[in-house]
């Protein structure tokens, strides 16, 4: 098996250069938890079907040159005819290194890749937030990040050819 070679000097990884495309999550973390409930204890007993409202909404920022912050806003509010039984507000957010990538990759890796890599870290810490509160854990369903960034991209070019003005959203 010796003379077979070594993976690494096959791939040529010892010349020093490494100047590929390469994008990746440096570190994440919580920027923001905010969780409230209002009418505890009286919302413990309330019987009726509770609507659920969840909003998200992902934004990204230059730090130093190759690193980036992408933040995930995530706000989920449960509210029946008598109030509101809780509130949670999560602002998640990772830094993201990425070189020699072109600005049409660098942009989809922000606003679709790394929400779709921060997600279930996201739909967690909402998990708990909830139960801590004293409520059963609320489980997010899945998102398709990059479908709605493609979504995003097909409405803002239809926009531009119709001459109305400023792109939709964000992402």
């Amino acid at each position: 098996m010796a003379d077979e070679g070594n993976i690494i000097s096959d791939l040529n990884l010892g010349n020093g250069e490494d100047n590929g495309p390469a994008a990746g999550i440096i570190s994440q973390y919580v920027k923001d938890l905010s969780v409230e409930n209002p009418n505890a204890p009286e919302s413990f007993a309330w019987q009726d079907q509770p609507q659920i409202d969840v909003q998200f909404n992902i934004g990204a920022r230059a730090i130093d040159g190759e690193v980036h912050e992408v933040e995930l806003k995530i706000t989920c509010a449960s509210r029946t005819d008598a109030g509101v039984a809780f509130a949670v507000e999560l602002s998640y957010c990772a830094l993201v290194g990425m070189r020699n990538l072109e600005e049409q990759q660098s942009h989809a890796f922000l606003f679709a890749e790394a929400p779709r890599i921060l997600f279930p870290f996201a739909r967690r810490v909402i998990a708990d937030a909830v139960r801590d509160a004293g409520f059963a854990p609320l489980l997010l369903e899945p998102i398709d990040f990059n479908g709605l960034y493609i979504q995003q991209l097909q409405a803002q070019a239809q926009q531009e050819e119709a001459g109305m003005g400023e792109p939709v959203g964000h992402a």
